[in-house]
């Protein structure tokens, strides 16, 4: 199955026409026409069945033939991860989270962090493009980067933890996790936390943790969160 995005969608169609651009990939690239059916979500949950009745080059129309809404599962997994010194790395992370089943993504300004800005534009067209090839109906909330100091006195719904490498006492993220909780993990840059960033938040209850054996990549150490998150929740 192929799946098609488009954020304005909603359950209250019954017929819908695509933009222009759209449009143009649907009919010339892909070459669809009148009759074919379409597999479209809108991000939300919603998953639409929708038949072509329109095939041009500037409006491609469509008649929903059904729609479903696929319920979001029982927990929330929200990753703060720190922007890395190159921009394909985080972007990796995010494809891959995505297919994986993260939630909500904050970039973290950290005192060590060699990146201070994002590309919030092609971030969320690679969200996009990851949710539709696992054939997600739900898209990941990227929230705008904010400074760690900012993002920790927050408040936050489920447990709270802070991966680093400093050689403290550190709990297996592993053993810590609960199926059906709210998770937040802070995933720091390459030059890891600063100390004062690990106090801090420690006095937000955090609990700091540990991921494995060797020493993670950001973008490494964020995707072994999630997928110990997911993989939690399967049990």
């Amino acid at each position: 199955m192929q799946l098609f995005y488009n954020s304005e969608l909603t359950a209250e169609h019954n017929t819908f026409s695509f933009n222009k651009e759209e449009s143009k990939h649907i009919v010339k690239v892909l070459r669809k026409n009148i009759g074919d059916t379409l597999h479209i979500t809108n991000g939300k949950g919603w998953l639409f069945n929708a038949e072509i009745s329109i095939a041009n080059l500037k409006k491609c129309d469509v008649v929903i033939l059904s729609k479903k809404k696929q319920e979001k599962k029982n927990y929330n997994l929200h990753l703060a991860v720190a922007p890395t010194k190159m921009n394909d790395r985080y972007e990796w992370f995010l494809e891959k989270a995505t297919e994986i089943g993260v939630d909500t993504i904050t970039p973290i300004i950290c005192n060590h962090s060699e990146r201070k800005f994002i590309k919030a534009e092609r971030f969320e067209k690679i969200l996009q493009s990851a949710m539709k090839q696992s054939l997600s109906t739900h898209l990941p909330v990227l929230k705008p980067a904010i400074s760690f100091k900012d993002f920790v006195n927050q408040e936050f719904n489920g447990d709270l933890f802070i991966a680093h490498c400093e050689e403290t006492h550190r709990k297996s993220l592993k053993q810590e996790l609960k199926s059906n909780t709210n998770t937040t993990i802070l995933i720091g840059p390459e030059g890891d936390f600063s100390s004062k960033e690990i106090e801090l938040a420690q006095q937000k209850l955090f609990t700091p943790v540990m991921l494995g054996k060797t020493r993670l990549r950001t973008e490494t150490a964020a995707i072994v969160a999630c997928h110990s998150v997911a993989f939690t929740n399967e049990l």
